[in-house]
């Protein structure tokens, strides 16, 4: 039997059905799956089959079941018999899975002889891919191979009535890990620094006191370290920024119930299976008009300042050595039952305006570990939780990583010795439409494989992108895509993407023999592929992966008309694509369409300063700049190697920038004052974008028209940038992608108005299918800058921001459908795949979607993988197969 049957109660299943059909026989795992002979009345070997094939337990997912007669042995009894390995790695492991009913009721069961154990797991539930080291998934070939089973957990172990019944992880408080929270050692004048001591009592009641009383805590979870405050407490969440170094990035929440959950959100049905489901992501939800105001430290509670001092809200004096006061004292006595707490559950508190800065989403999880359930039963209040680890770096997942990196973040560590293998950050999702929309695709679905259209015939590598970096390796009509990476841009990153390809080359017994890559010539994982010896490269354009991504999740070979609109990527014309309309299927695209360019002055610092995207798209428009402003295809290679400039908060600049682009056709230029009000200067004088920056305003302009250091881009993510700049006010930012999102809430809810872009005829198209009998129309040209001039014009009007903030996108949504209906004309198709950072925006994806059936598209959008660069590698790997088909 192949697919994940390892690791989810497969094997204690077959052997309940057997004996309870009276059959005969062994079950086991192998390198493949799960191999069952089974022997005795021929109706019950068929209902037997029948069951296996179609009715595993919830966790499997059975793939192919092959039979063959064998001769009867006639021996007694039904067995588990001990796995084989021989052909090392070809089985799938399953993915972590939360805490289940079953196990919470033990969990809180006094009479449970695992009572408030922290590490109670079952068949059903809880870790599996990040403790896996070896296949096929045996207790020896996982980090609980050091905790031998005391008698009991051996009894469960081998009882087929047990839920337990070969349990990987089983253990229990006489067995199993141990849970232990840590302070920093010595009195307040003598503290060594990077010393840590043990704490006595009840680590989870010493937790909840750090939480309590104001303090960092760091948490080992299932795939590695979480940060974690009370998310109430402005002080609290102000440190925690100050430590990380995050300026604006909204933080996750945590919270105890999916009650308090309803309470600080509006939460729809999708939405709560989202919530509750084994998987256990993170869900951004719309959140309440709930009043959030800085909570006033209460008497006795650790600030910002108490629990650490030079912190300055600047990011510096992160060392543990630095450290004010005694964090005991700081954080109160841990373990001393008598101290008072200082909130009252029955009162569902405010969020502090720090944890998601004027945004109206919220990312929202429910506990799902029972370290998490037992700490929000300890303290019942939201937490905030994010990843434990340094700017630019992956989470920390070993101990003393986590004590080096993070001792200078946290007050007190919760940790436990149970090893992880392989770190996984949490899996964040949100609902468009009623559909799944990945954001960010790890712990709870990896490594569960995406099946391929066209089975690749060797086995392949894809390498992904750069940033929000994933790999993907496949075999036949598997591809497993690696959690989340990271940002591909230091060595601690790189190091974590090299380790994880050893390892699932390791675990699943894939050697490729193709590696697959983007084009762009400084992306670490381009050169990493091409230090790779003995394979077949495979180049595949940024855009062209991201459609076949999204085809991929929908299992569509093609042809469709592909619309990939992110931030950057390397273009066949040397330029930077970024809002491209593709013809294309898994073996090839021509470019159909895309964005009018326009010069990023200064490169990246134009993905740090929205500002200058707007000066450049304002300086197009206005009469007293010539048309030199626009040079012809200028190359970008030399400025791709500079255009990966860090954000003040450690964030980069995103290929995917997660919103939308173009809109506006009105041909008057009025005067704009600031935010909107007319001043009676003429051209862009009385922009405020212009005001608040006026130093610079005609040196970046300057640079524009002269095509220095500004390479040309057709980026929807960069006019999205230009339009916030302009419209509400975001000139600078501190994360990538921040301007998009930004502006995506601003958008005043129901407006229908929207603006109109010019679509012209260009020059021919470009790609490799251009040419051929369906290639080699003319390619048209969006002209962006027309939204320009209608957000311009509508402010002068006096439109409230928000309102333009809808129209924008109304209007992108409109562009997108024109488009479309255009290639249509051309081609004859009639299915559009959307694809890039851009289509995380929700209400774009909804207008566009809604656009495109109303004018009988058929619409895919991606729903196992995210359509930002997280999605690429499987986009790769996907071109890489089909071309392994002749013809």
């Amino acid at each position: 039997m192949d697919g994940i049957v390892q690791g989810v109660g497969f094997r204690p299943f077959v052997h309940r059905l057997a004996t309870g059909l009276g059959l005969h026989g062994v079950v086991g795992n192998d390198e493949r799956g799960v191999l069952i002979e089974v022997e005795g009345n021929p109706e019950a070997v068929a209902a037997f089959t029948d069951a296996v094939r179609h009715r595993p337990p919830p966790l499997a997912s059975v793939e192919r079941v092959t039979t063959r007669p064998l001769p009867v042995t006639g021996e007694p009894g039904f067995r588990i018999v001990p796995s084989t390995g021989r052909d090392h790695g070809r089985a799938l492991i399953s993915p972590d899975v939360a805490t289940c009913d079953d196990c919470l009721r033990e969990l809180f069961d006094p009479a449970d002889r695992r009572h408030l154990y922290p590490f109670i797991n079952c068949t059903a539930c809880g870790p599996r891919f990040t403790i896996v080291t070896a296949s096929p998934y045996d207790r020896a070939g996982t980090t609980m191979a050091p905790f031998a089973m005391c008698p009991a957990c051996a009894a469960e172990y081998h009882d087929p009535s047990s839920r337990r019944f070969h349990a990987q992880p089983v253990c229990c408080p006489a067995c199993g890990p141990r849970l232990r929270l840590l302070v920093p050692a010595g009195t307040e004048d003598a503290r060594p620094p990077g010393r840590w001591a043990e704490v006595a009592g009840d680590p989870i009641a010493g937790a909840a006191n750090v939480l309590r009383r104001g303090g960092v805590l760091a948490v080992k979870g299932i795939g590695g370290y979480h940060l974690a405050v009370r998310a109430d407490l402005e002080d609290a969440v102000a440190t925690l920024r100050a430590r990380k170094r995050r300026a604006e990035r909204p933080f996750a929440v945590m919270t105890p119930t999916l009650a308090t959950a309803r309470h600080l959100c509006t939460t729809d049905p999708h939405e709560e299976r989202l919530l509750t489901a084994p998987q256990r992501p993170i869900v951004l939800l719309a959140r309440r008009h709930i009043p959030s105001t800085p909570r006033v430290p209460e008497p006795g509670l650790a600030s910002a300042q108490g629990v650490r001092a030079g912190d300055g809200g600047d990011g510096s004096a992160c060392g543990a050595e630095q450290r004010s006061g005694d964090v005991a004292a700081a954080v109160g006595p841990l373990v001393d039952a008598s101290v008072a707490p200082l909130i009252d559950p029955s009162v569902v508190t405010l969020i502090a305006p720090s944890v998601a800065p004027c945004d109206r989403m919220l990312g929202v999880m429910l506990p799902y570990s029972p370290v998490h359930h037992l700490l929000l039963r300890e303290f019942p209040q939201p937490i905030v939780l994010t990843s434990g680890n340094v700017s630019d770096e992956p989470i920390a997942y070993l101990d003393a990583d986590a004590l080096s990196l993070l001792g200078g973040l946290a007050d007190a560590f919760l940790l436990h010795d149970r090893a992880i293998r392989t770190r996984a950050d949490d899996s964040v999702v949100r609902v468009v439409r009623g559909r799944e929309v990945p954001v960010r695709r790890s712990r709870g679905h990896v490594p569960r494989p995406s099946p391929l259209v066209r089975a690749a015939r060797r086995p392949v590598l894809a390498c992904g992108a750069e940033l929000k970096h994933t790999f993907c390796l496949a075999r036949g009509r598997h591809a497993l895509v690696s959690q989340h990476i990271g940002d591909l841009e230091n060595y601690e990153t790189l190091r974590s993407f090299t380790e994880g390809v050893r390892h699932f080359e390791r675990l699943f017994g894939i050697r490729p023999e193709v590696v697959a890559h983007d084009p762009h010539p400084e992306y670490l994982s381009t050169k990493y592929a091409l230090e790779r010896g003995d394979v077949q490269l495979v180049a595949v354009q940024h855009h062209h992966a991201h459609i076949a991504s999204c085809l991929t999740d929908n299992g569509a070979a093609g042809p469709v008309i592909g619309v990939a609109f992110d931030g950057l990527g390397y273009g066949l014309d040397r330029t930077l694509w970024g809002g491209e309309f593709l013809v294309a299927d898994l073996t090839g695209f021509r470019r159909a369409g895309h964005l009018a360019t326009v010069p990023m002055p200064g490169g990246a610092a134009a993905i740090r300063q929205p500002w200058r995207m707007a000066a450049a798209y304002l300086a197009d428009l206005s009469p007293s700049v010539p048309d030199s402003v626009r040079q012809g295809p200028t190359d970008g290679a030399a400025h791709l190697a500079s255009i990966s400039g860090r954000f003040p908060d450690g964030g980069h600049r995103d290929p995917a920038d997660g919103a939308a682009q173009l809109t506006g056709l009105s041909m008057s230029f009025p005067d704009i004052g600031r935010r909107g009000h007319a001043e009676g200067n003429a051209g862009t004088a009385g922009l405020a974008v212009r005001e608040r920056n006026a130093a610079r305003w005609d040196a970046v302009t300057a640079l524009a028209a002269r095509a220095v250091n500004a390479p040309l881009t057709s980026s929807a993510g960069r006019l999205f940038d230009a339009v916030a700049a302009i419209a509400i006010g975001r000139d600078t930012v501190s994360y990538e992608g921040q301007a998009a999102v930004e502006l995506e809430r601003a958008a005043a809810p129901g407006e229908a108005g929207t603006y109109p872009c010019r679509i012209i005829g260009a020059g021919r198209a470009e790609g490799p299918g251009a040419g051929r009998a369906d290639g080699g129309e003319e390619m048209f040209v969006a002209m962006g800058h027309d939204l320009v001039r209608a957000v311009v014009d509508d402010l002068g009007a006096g439109a409230e921001p928000g309102v333009v903030a809808a129209r924008f996108h109304n209007g992108v949504a409109r562009l997108i459908v024109e488009g479309c209906v255009r290639l249509r004309e051309q081609t004859g198709l009639c299915v559009v795949a959307l694809s890039g950072g851009v289509f995380q925006n929700a209400r774009l994806v909804a207008g566009t979607t809604a656009g495109l059936e109303e004018r009988g598209f058929t619409v895919l959008t991606h729903k196992n993988v995210p359509p930002n660069d997280g999605g690429i590698s499987l986009g790769q790997a996907a071109v890489a197969a089909a071309l392994s088909h002749p013809g």
